[in-house]
């Protein structure tokens, strides 16, 4: 089951599990769209692997399965893409 974490590693803007803004890589780093693309150039900065638009959970699920609440930020920011 998919963490759906509730921020961006890189600029910790808020990113609720119904967004169409979250990025992902197969490792669940997560990402806004901004980062993800504008700063990332589509790469984690963690595991190198393509950051891709997050599933998003059906609304009538997350009771159920709730969303994580655990904000991960990546220490110092996020490295612009080469």
């Amino acid at each position: 089951m998919l963490q759906l974490r509730p921020n961006c590693e890189c600029c910790d803007a808020d990113l609720p599990p119904d967004s169409a803004d979250a990025r992902m890589c197969s490792f669940e780093c997560t990402f806004c769209a901004d980062c993800a693309i504008g700063v990332l150039g589509g790469r984690c900065p963690n595991c190198g692997g393509e950051l891709l638009v997050r599933p998003r959970r059906p609304a009538a699920l997350l009771g159920q399965y709730p969303p994580s609440t655990e904000r991960v930020i990546k220490a110092g920011g996020c490295p612009q893409a080469a």
